[in-house]
């Protein structure tokens, strides 16, 4: 089955969360909020898509 824009929009969204998690850990270095500086519900916006992303790739990963 071939993979729609949706799923890959959501993988990537799901690594870039997964190694800005890794970057926190490891150097405790926020790349979003590098990234996003001040605008702050812009930051929000992508903690908030990062986890749809990871809801919807549960939901791919169980799907026929």
């Amino acid at each position: 089955m071939a993979k729609s824009w949706l799923d890959w929009l959501a993988l990537v969204l799901v690594i870039v969360g997964g190694l800005n998690w890794g970057l926190v850990g490891l150097f405790k270095f926020d790349l979003v909020a590098t990234i996003f500086g001040s605008i702050s519900w812009l930051q929000n916006l992508v903690y908030i898509l990062v986890g749809l992303a990871a809801l919807y790739l549960i939901y791919y990963a169980y799907k026929k």
